[in-house]
């Protein structure tokens, strides 16, 4: 199987286990609302695909694409 990069909004590349904050305000259906720069833990990505990542919140895994995500830069 080949290797997909992933990216987030600026081009910066994710691996998983990193960290991205929310870049808008997305209104799931099922769920309630997500506000821009809350911080995400511990991203996974998804095989075979470049333009989504996923997350588990309360016990629910989530699913978003990439380009409503920035990752998150570690102090130093």
């Amino acid at each position: 199987m080949t290797e997909v990069n992933v990216v987030d909004s600026n081009w910066n590349e994710l691996v998983a286990g990193d960290s991205v904050t929310i870049i808008q305000n997305l209104k799931p259906k099922w769920a309630k609302d997500i506000k821009k720069w809350t911080a995400v833990k511990n991203i996974r990505l998804i095989d075979g695909d470049s333009e989504a990542i996923e997350w588990r919140v309360d016990g629910v895994v989530m699913v978003i694409k990439t380009c409503f995500v920035k990752k998150l830069s570690k102090k130093k």
